[in-house]
C-alpha cells in the first residue's frame, strides 16, 4: 500500500504560554498543498500565537513543527520566509513613504550585474505581481498616499510576490471592499490551484464559509473542533467558537420613529462628496452602502468637521448646524467611530478612562486641573456595562484585544451622550462574540431615541442591521431604500455599476 503523502506543515501538540496565559494547549493542525484552511475562533483564542510561532516570530516551549512530515525549527522570521512561508500581518509592514514597488521588493530588490537596484525592474517586475492581482495600482506611486484598502492589496502583493509555498493571511479583507474581497478570492483560488498552501484567518464569516477547504476552530487556547470535524457554514461555526448556539447572528431590532433628526442637503467637500443629500430619523439606523472609495467615509468626515464643506447644509432638529471642526460637532451632540481605531480612534499610552472621557473632559474638571478620581468612578460603570475586560482599568489600551478596543470608542460617544453616532466599520477585524456585543449596543442605543449612520463593507451586516440603506457612489447618494427592500445581490451591483462607470471616467 502506497504511504500517504504527509502535510506540507503539521503542528504536533504545540503549546505556548506567557505568564498566567496558556496561549496554545497542545495545538494540532495540519497544512496541505492545494488546500485554503481556515483558522478561526474569538479574540484571545490562541490564533496569533500560532500565526507567530508558524511565521518564526516567536518558538513554541513544547510541541513539534513537521514540513512534509520531518521535524524542523522555525527560527526566525528570516528563516520562515527561507522555507517559503509568507505572513501578511493585520498590522500593515508597510514603509509609507516608500513606493509601492519598493514595498513590494524590500528586502529583495533586483539588482543589476553590477550590484546596483535595477529601478526599471523593480517597477516592471511590481506591475506584473499587480497586474497577475489584477490590481490597479501604479508601481510608482508612494505608498503611505493610497487608501487603507489599497495598502492592505500591497501587503498582500508582497506575499504573492515571493512566490512562497504557504502563505498566511491574518484578517486579509479586513480593509476590502465586496469587489476586492472577490478579486482578492480568485487570486487564492488560482493559488490554490498551483499548489499553494494557504491559512486563512478572518471574523468575517460569510467569506470563510465561500472561500476555505478545511476548518480548524481554537477556544481558550485549544483545538475545539478540527479540520473534518466542523461543518463549514456559519452556524456551527458561530457555536463551536462561542461555546453555545446563537439563535440569531444580527439581533436587529426596530426602533425608527418619523421624526427627522437630522437634514443633510447638497454636501460636496473637496475630498469627494458631491452633492449628497439624506436624512436621519430619530432612532433609526441609516446604512450607507457602496464600494471602498465610493465617498461613504468622506460623508461621514464632513458630516462631523473632519473636511470642510464647500457646499451644501446640515440641519439638527429643524436648527441650521454650522461644523466648522471636530469640537463643534461634538458639542452639537454628534459622534463619530472612526474606520481605522488604531491611528484615529484611540490613545494607547492611556488606560479606558482617559480614552472614554476624551471627549467631555470639561465636565471633568476643576479649575483647569482633571479630577482622575471623578473620570474612574465616571468610567467605571461604563466598563461594566459594555462588559469591556476589567484590564482596561488598569492597563494601557494597547494590551487589550480589538474587541475591547472598539467599545472603548463607542463609549467615549456614550459618556459624552451624543444624540447621532456615526459608526464607520465598527465590526471590522473583531471576533463574532464582539460584533453581537456591538449589535446589541445599536439597538440600545437606538432604543434610548439616538440615531445611528452605519457605514459597513459586509453587506450582510449593513442589510440586516440598518433600517433604511443610502446607496452612495461618487459622494453621491444615488438612492435611500429600506433596507428589506434590498439584497445582497442589489449592493453588489450598485457597486459594479459604480466601478464600470469610474473605469469609463478614467478612459475617457
Amino acid at each position: 500500500m502506497a504511504q500517504a503523502t504527509p502535510p506540507l506543515w503539521e503542528f504536533v501538540d504545540v503549546c505556548k504560554a506567557y505568564p498566567g496565559v496558556l496561549a496554545n494547549d497542545k495545538v494540532c493542525i495540519k497544512l496541505l498543498d492545494g488546500s485554503i484552511h481556515g483558522l478561526l475562533g474569538e479574540n484571545g483564542c490562541g490564533k496569533s500565537t500560532l500565526i507567530k510561532t508558524l511565521s518564526g516570530v516567536q518558538q513554541p516551549d513544547s510541541g513539534q513543527i513537521l514540513f512534509k512530515g520531518k521535524v524542523v525549527q522555525i527560527s526566525g522570521p528570516q528563516d520562515a520566509r527561507d522555507k517559503g512561508i509568507a505572513t501578511v500581518f493585520q498590522e500593515f509592514s508597510i514603509v509609507p513613504t516608500l513606493s509601492v514597488g519598493e514595498n513590494i521588493f524590500l528586502g529583495n530588490m533586483p539588482k543589476n550585474r553590477f550590484g546596483v537596484i535595477d529601478w526599471g525592474k523593480v517597477n516592471a517586475s511590481a506591475a506584473a505581481v499587480l497586474a497577475e492581482m489584477e490590481i490597479d495600482i501604479n508601481p510608482e506611486a508612494i505608498t503611505g498616499n493610497l487608501s487603507v484598502g489599497e495598502q492592505q492589496l500591497v501587503e498582500i502583493a508582497k506575499a504573492v510576490a515571493m512566490k512562497a509555498r504557504m502563505i498566511i493571511l491574518d484578517e486579509p479583507t479586513a480593509a476590502l471592499g465586496e469587489d476586492e474581497i472577490e478579486r482578492l478570492h480568485q487570486l487564492l483560488r488560482k493559488m490554490r490551484g498551483q499548489g499553494t498552501a494557504i491559512l486563512y484567518v478572518s471574523h468575517r464569516l460569510d467569506e470563510v464559509e465561500r472561500i476555505v477547504d478545511e476548518v480548524t476552530i481554537l477556544r481558550s487556547g485549544r483545538v475545539v473542533r478540527a479540520s473534518g470535524e466542523t461543518e463549514i457554514n456559519v452556524s456551527d461555526i458561530v457555536s463551536a467558537m462561542v461555546g453555545e448556539d446563537i439563535a440569531e447572528h444580527y439581533p436587529k431590532e426596530h426602533n425608527a420613529k418619523k421624526d427627522i433628526v437630522l437634514h443633510a442637503a447638497n454636501l460636496s467637500t473637496k475630498n469627494g462628496v458631491e452633492d449628497a443629500s439624506f436624512d436621519l430619523h430619530k432612532g433609526e439606523v441609516l446604512g450607507l452602502g457602496g464600494v471602498l472609495g465610493s465617498g461613504r467615509t468622506e460623508i461621514a468626515r464632513a458630516l462631523f468637521g473632519v473636511d470642510a464643506l464647500t457646499g451644501g447644509t446640515v440641519t439638527l432638529n429643524g436648527a441650521p448646524l454650522k461644523v466648522r471642526n471636530e469640537i463643534n460637532a461634538i458639542e452639537a451632540g454628534l459622534a463619530l467611530v472612526p474606520e481605522n481605531r488604531k491611528f484615529d480612534g484611540l490613545f494607547f499610552n492611556f488606560r479606558a478612562s482617559g480614552n472614554i472621557t476624551a471627549a467631555s473632559l470639561g465636565g471633568l474638571s476643576r479649575l483647569g486641573i482633571l479630577d482622575l478620581n471623578a473620570e474612574d468612578a465616571g468610567t467605571h460603570k461604563l466598563i461594566k456595562e459594555l462588559e469591556i475586560s476589567p484590564q482596561a482599568e488598569q492597563k494601557t489600551v494597547n494590551f487589550l484585544s480589538g474587541g475591547n478596543q472598539q467599545k472603548i470608542v463607542i463609549a467615549r460617544w456614550l459618556f459624552s451622550d451624543a444624540k447621532v453616532l456615526i459608526f464607520d466599520e465598527p465590526t471590522q477585524g473583531i471576533d463574532i462574540g464582539a460584533k453581537i456585543a456591538v449589535y446589541k449596543l445599536i439597538n440600545a442605543l437606538t432604543r434610548a431615541g439616538k440615531s445611528i449612520i452605519l457605514i459597513s463593507s459586509d453587506h450582510d451586516e449593513l442589510l440586516a442591521m440598518s433600517d433604511r440603506i443610502a446607496v452612495v457612489q461618487h459622494g453621491n447618494i444615488s438612492r435611500t431604500v429600506s433596507a428589506s427592500d434590498l439584497t445582497h445581490d442589489d449592493l453588489v451591483r450598485a457597486s459594479a455599476t459604480q466601478i464600470t462607470h469610474a473605469a469609463t471616467e478614467e478612459r475617457q
